[in-house]
């Protein structure tokens, strides 16, 4: 079998998509067994408390526990093994759209690769984000001073 540059890189990222996509189903796996924290039933409660966090407003208990469970999965390696997989899914494409040419004009088709590319720096970008909030859960957001004497 001769492959060419792009048939090297197509099986490459191919080996990549299955390594990552397993690590990403370990760590989805793991998740979906731990016990969930009661506030975390809500809608949209983990990006309610994440903007308490960055905001340094005060938090309950369970509020807290579950900003900590955030910010800890989000700091997990396997974590980002999520956009991995998609950034390889976009380096599949374009990659073996490319070999699939042997060496004609690509068309725009051919690049439809770079939308998941994208998507998953974007992910990527926002968990580390959300990841570099653990120096914030070092200290407790304490109440304001005016809602601790409430007047009588």
């Amino acid at each position: 079998m001769n492959l060419g540059l792009f048939g090297f890189l197509t099986t490459i990222a191919l080996v990549a998509v299955l390594v990552f996509a397993t690590l990403a189903f370990v760590f989805v796996r793991r998740l979906l067994i731990r016990a969930p924290v009661p506030v975390s039933e809500e809608v949209g409660s983990i990006f309610l408390v994440l903007r308490k966090l960055r905001k340094r407003e005060p938090m309950s208990d369970d509020e807290l526990a579950l900003a900590k469970q955030a910010v800890c999965d989000r700091r997990s390696l396997m974590a980002y093994s999520i956009p991995a997989a998609l950034f390889s899914i976009g380096c599949f494409y374009v990659f073996g759209s490319l070999e699939h040419l042997h060496g004609a004009t690509p068309s725009e088709r051919t690049f439809l690769g770079v939308i998941p590319m994208l998507t998953s720096t974007n992910l990527a970008i926002r968990m580390l984000r959300s990841a570099s909030l653990k120096g914030r859960l070092q200290t407790k957001p304490k109440a304001p001073q005016a809602a601790l004497h409430a007047p009588d």
